[in-house]
């Protein structure tokens, strides 16, 4: 997979869920099988911004050439990206979400690996 088409990807999952957990957080978190309150309204609302945050980055940058800049922002999302799957793996494995938890499981996962992928050295052909 190219960069930019996994930059895009990730632009358009994040422009997905961004707006509905900081505007509408109660009807996705009742879909995923977890309780409301206002301390799940303060999160929800705060990881919506979170992900536009991720919006602008991967959508600003879906076309940045091979630089510092570039590698420093693969990092920047192969972390958060690693470290949200195994919270939310656990959050899954503890009965926190319903089956549908498993598909945001999935989704961190396919990230980390994908940005884990631009870590490696890259093969150059003579």
């Amino acid at each position: 997979m190219k960069f930019k088409t996994l930059m895009v990807i990730k632009a358009l999952v994040c422009l997905g869920f961004g707006p509905i957990l900081l505007l509408l957080p109660g009807p996705l978190l009742t879909l995923l099988g977890s309780s409301f309150g206002p301390g799940a309204a303060i999160t929800a609302r705060e990881y919506g911004a979170a992900l536009l945050g991720n919006f602008m980055l991967t959508w600003f940058a879906r076309n940045a050439e091979e630089s510092v800049a570039r590698r420093a922002i693969i990092w920047d999302l192969f972390v958060y990206d690693a470290i949200a799957f195994v919270a939310m793996l656990l959050i899954q494995l503890s009965g926190g979400l319903n089956l549908l938890g498993l598909g945001i499981v999935a989704i961190y996962l396919f990230f980390a690996l994908g940005f884990g992928y631009f870590l490696l050295p890259q093969r150059r052909v003579a």
